[in-house]
């Protein structure tokens, strides 16, 4: 199972409810005042380190950089390529055979493009597949007229024998540079997010709903039952979409997206924006901020986004691989990849490196926690609290407590001894530990 994480810090808008009883005449009307630091042990921001598509090279070079460096990443994987899946990329609707037929008669329009697009890719024809990339990038571009042409245009060369047929409906995604369930059994061991890219890559935002619906459930269903449920939260609609169409799907099927986490509390800098944190961005909590490293981005470039999230303190740096090695989409090579892993691990003492599902649920849990607490004598009293899906969100979270100027504190939740980290601030003391939320009260006291 994957490792369930301490999660930490929290200054936002949790709620915080006080009750000072049996108070000392020693201890100031603050004390006792708790609350969850912003980011995991009180760092300054997040980064996490997220790959698409699968191939070889993430696993083989990668991932062993991330290990040596004791950095975890997020790896969302193309399921229907995978040997043993169960699952490969095929049409759900009418026979093939009869859609090609009523293209003669009823031109591609609005009404019928995502059967048309859904199905062309699995007519078993060369360069299907193509036709309907193309016009879902038409219509990721929000140009369906361009994409209604694409897919007309495909049906027309294939009704004139132009396109050459190939065999049997293929998903053409056959590829030789994956892994095996096995090992990806071994990563997420080791603490890894494996997490669903759908079945075979399509463009989401060209597929009718049983197909778009097929490509989400049943990586999700793949991968739940080769792994396990844990990795079963997050997903990636492929090519970044951010179609609203796309979108919709993928978070009636996931906990989240990388592609858009529509949150009251978080700003969105995407891939394709121009802005950095803090431009045009205020009033947020969070700021999630999305970079995508390509063969020729340049490193200081790379460098300089993660010095803007230790400098900050709302900023979520998500960073977006592909190719490793000459293997895969605008693949970097090993050695620029080990210069910036070794970067960013560098900077652990500032940002919390973690895997994109990690940071998703200690962001929520944060914004949904209440804090209530009393002084019961000498002893501090926590009552840590969320409604949010235990199943889902059960990770602890890292308290920040405000105590006398005690030299020594012992800090237990229920009958288990945390550890604690004393900190200063303002001349003013604060114990930090991390507490399961909606679990047993934590106590706080001065040790002997």
């Amino acid at each position: 199972m994957m490792k369930r994480i301490h999660l930490n810090h929290i200054l936002a808008t949790f709620t915080i409810v006080s009750i000072l009883t049996s108070c000392q005449p020693s201890f100031d009307a603050d004390i006792g005042k708790t609350e969850v630091a912003k980011w995991y042990q009180d760092k300054t921001g997040a980064v996490s380190l997220t790959f698409d598509d699968g191939t070889v090279h993430q696993f083989t070079i990668a991932m062993p950089m991330l290990d040596s460096l004791g950095m975890k990443g997020t790896f969302y994987i193309i399921t229907g390529k995978i040997p043993e899946s169960q699952y490969r990329g095929t049409f759900i609707g009418r026979p093939g055979e009869e859609i090609i037929a009523e293209t003669a008669k009823i031109p591609t329009n609005k009404d019928n493009l995502l059967e048309r697009a859904s199905a062309i890719g699995f007519l078993g024809y060369e360069g299907g597949l193509d036709y309907h990339t193309r016009a879902g990038a038409a219509v990721d571009a929000e140009n369906v007229d361009k994409a209604i042409e694409i897919i007309e245009e495909g049906y027309a060369k294939i009704r004139a024998g132009k396109l050459r047929r190939v065999g049997p409906p293929s998903s053409y995604r056959e590829a030789n540079d994956t892994t095996t369930w096995e090992l990806y059994r071994q990563y997420a061991a080791n603490g890894h997010e494996i997490a669903s890219h759908t079945v075979t890559h399509p463009r989401l935002a060209i597929l009718d709903e049983p197909n778009i619906l097929y490509e989400l459930e049943k990586s999700k269903e793949e991968i739940e039952n080769q792994i396990g449920e844990d990795y079963i939260f997050s997903a990636e609609g492929p090519y970044g979409t951010e179609n609203e169409h796309s979108v919709e799907y993928v978070l009636k099927v996931y906990k989240s997206a990388r592609n858009r986490m529509p949150e009251p509390f978080l700003a969105e800098l995407n891939r394709g924006a121009k802005e950095s944190p803090g431009e045009g961005k205020e009033g947020k909590e969070y700021v999630q901020w999305q970079r995508g490293p390509l063969s020729k981005t340049p490193m200081e470039l790379m460098k300089s986004w993660v010095d803007t999230t230790a400098a900050r303190n709302d900023t979520w740096l998500v960073l977006v691989f592909h190719g490793v090695e000459g293997v895969g989409w605008e693949a970097k090579p090993k050695e620029q990849l080990r210069e910036y892993f070794e970067y960013v691990a560098a900077k652990k003492d500032d940002v919390w490196v973690a895997p994109f599902v990690e940071v998703t649920q200690y962001i929520r849990e944060r914004m949904a926690a209440e804090i209530n607490t009393k002084i019961d004598g000498s002893t501090i009293v926590v009552n840590l609290t969320h409604t949010l899906d235990p199943k889902w969100y059960g990770h602890s979270l890292t308290l920040k407590t405000l105590v006398p100027d005690w030299k020594k504190v012992q800090v237990k939740q229920g009958d288990t001894t945390l550890a604690v980290r004393m900190t200063e601030e303002d001349g003013k003391k604060y114990v930090m530990y991390e507490a399961l939320p909606n679990g047993e009260p934590v106590t706080v006291r001065e040790m002997e």
